[in-house]
């Protein structure tokens, strides 16, 4: 079974930085997307990011652009989301996931398998 594992949340203030990691395991896909995805309180889940492996295609949801970046790891089968300049709106849960069907998509319903997710709050 695929295991995907976050950490890297926390609370941190307006403006500032987190790093997300999702440690990866458990598959031998040679052509694979790893997404981020995010749910906050009463809300659907929003893709955030996704990288391709092994090209390192990235794909970025435009309230992120220029703020968040994607990037992994092969060494340590981990894939990162380097979040700068945090605003209240990203406060949620977030989740990475798997796809080995899709290339480049931030819809959730193409992904397969999911992590547990990551609390991310920041206070305004």
């Amino acid at each position: 079974e695929v295991q995907l594992v976050e950490s890297g949340g926390g609370l941190v203030q307006v403006g500032g930085s987190l790093r997300l990691s999702c440690a990866a395991s458990g598959f031998t896909f040679d052509d694979y997307d790893i997404g981020w995805f995010r749910q906050a309180p009463g809300k659907g889940r929003e893709g955030v990011s996704c990288i391709n492996r092994p090209d390192g295609r990235t794909a970025y949801e435009d309230s992120v652009k220029g703020r968040f970046t994607i990037s992994s790891d092969d060494a340590k089968n981990t894939v990162y989301l380097q979040m700068n300049s945090l605003k209240p709106e990203d406060t949620a849960v977030y989740y990475c996931a798997l796809t080995w069907r899709y290339s480049g998509s931030l819809v959730s319903e193409d992904y397969d398998y999911w992590g547990q997710g990551t609390q991310v709050t920041v206070s305004s």
